[in-house]
């Protein structure tokens, strides 16, 4: 309530109006004094004038306030010595009000400095604009990375890249873009994402620029330490055995550097030498094996796409499965949350990624009595199909999961180590992803996502 004692005060002289009405009316209709009745109606006259000088008063004080309000005049302060009561407490109230909206302002100022000085602390760059392109805020990482002064305007980038200036055009909320562009301090991988929100009248964009380039040399030079690693254990494994049985035949057939007669050559020698000489093929078959298994892995085919049906897909994988070793140990079930699914993508490389994960999981359940094996089909939390392939199996270790994907790493005797790798290329060349979550002695599942 603004004052209470102006409704007091407007309701006093409503009721006095209203009863001098009343009384007027009475003396008319009795036939009284006119002169009594004159007073009356005077009097009426006179307080329906003040009463609408009243209010106009204070709706004028009231209109007043709110004008400096609507014009952000935080300076406005009413007089509160006034003689009239319901006057001074309306000022009263106006002048509190006022206060509070001072110390909104002041709060919303020292916040809005807070969240200026973090945008311009952060290293990624954030560039704010609106759906004709006018830029409303980018801070100095933004600028850093396009090596720009002043950023005003989207056609502003376009003048540094145009494939760059294109890209932000088109890109969707909540949308990742991967982006090469090059600047006067060289090149620079751009990693891109995009929120839009709507105001009263406008709908802004916050886009996000982050140079990724540092991050995926990195990662890069990690993936080739570990190829190298393995490419080296392989070799190393290979020729080692093949240089010591090398040199060990050539010291039975050479004695201080001079060679033997041939009718030094026993048979013994000679059934000693057969056997080196075939320990030689073997390591070099395994050898070539390995460079095959290698070129495999360069040479994974262009992907053929098309749109089929994920229930064929199924059907396909579980005949697979029926031709497999051991299969009759381990039970296989199929699940399809949308029977109608479709992927567009080459039917014959993802049933072989499907197979070889089927085939993982087989051979790791070779020691559980109660092996399963689920294959779930449907949509993820984005929207885009997915295939999981699950098992009760004894799991993968954390060490082990972060290496599972490089090539030839293998926790089996008998294993190749490209399997998986070569599933991840497929994935990837078909713009989607393998995934792999696993808690030991419970469960592993390993998901193909797609893009929609």
């Amino acid at each position: 309530m603004i004052s209470r004692n102006l409704y007091i005060n407007i309701i006093i002289r409503v009721l006095l109006i209203v009863f001098l009405a009343v009384t007027l009316g009475y003396f008319i209709s009795a036939g009284q004094s006119l002169r009594l009745s004159l007073i009356c109606f005077l009097t009426i006259v006179i307080l329906t004038i003040s009463l609408i000088s009243y209010l106009n008063t204070t709706n004028k004080k009231i209109r007043f306030f709110f004008d400096s309000v609507r014009n952000d005049d935080s300076s406005l302060s009413f007089p509160v010595n006034s003689k009239n009561k319901s006057f001074r407490e309306l000022y009263q109230s106006m002048n509190k009000v006022n206060q509070q909206i001072q110390q909104l302002k002041i709060e919303n100022s020292h916040q809005e400095q807070y969240f200026q000085i973090l945008l311009e602390h952060l290293a990624t760059g954030i560039i704010t604009y609106n759906n004709k392109g006018f830029v409303l805020h980018a801070n100095t990482s933004a600028k850093k990375l396009l090596s720009m002064n002043v950023l005003t305007h989207l056609h502003q980038i376009e003048r540094i890249d145009k494939e760059l200036y294109h890209t932000i055009q088109n890109i969707k909320p909540f949308e990742r873009r991967l982006i090469s562009i090059y600047t006067e301090k060289g090149e620079i991988q751009l990693s891109l994402k995009a929120t839009s929100f709507k105001t009263n009248d406008n709908e802004l964009v916050i886009l996000s620029i982050q140079d990724i380039k540092n991050e995926l040399d990195e990662k890069e030079l990690e993936s080739w330490m570990k190829l190298i690693r393995v490419l080296m254990h392989e070799i190393m494994n290979s020729i080692t055995p093949i240089t010591s049985l090398s040199e060990r035949l050539s010291k039975i057939y050479s004695i201080d550097g001079n060679p033997v007669l041939p009718e030094e050559v026993t048979e013994k020698t000679i059934a000693t030498t057969l056997q080196g000489l075939n320990v030689i093929k073997e390591q070099g078959k395994g050898l070539m094996s390995f460079v095959e298994s290698y070129r495999k892995l360069t040479r994974v085919p262009e992907p053929e796409k098309k749109l089929f049906r994920v229930a064929d897909l199924m059907s396909r994988v579980q005949i697979l499965f029926n031709s497999l070793e051991k299969n009759n140990k381990i039970e296989l079930n199929v699940s399809m949350n949308n029977p109608d699914l479709e992927i567009f993508a080459d039917q014959n490389l993802i049933s072989q990624v499907l197979i070889n994960l089927v085939k993982n999981a087989v051979e790791a359940n070779e020691n559980n009595p109660a092996g399963k094996i689920m294959i779930v089909s449907g949509l993820d939390e984005n929207h885009h199909p997915e295939i999981c392939v699950i098992d009760n199996g004894p799991g993968i270790s954390e060490e082990n999961r972060k290496e599972i994907f490089v090539p030839f790493f293998t926790t089996r005797p008998n294993g190749s180590g490209i399997g998986l790798s070569i599933s991840k290329q497929i994935m990837r060349i078909h713009g989607g992803n393998l995934k792999v979550r696993s808690v030991p002695d419970k469960e592993t599942v390993f998901c193909l996502s797609f893009q929609s």
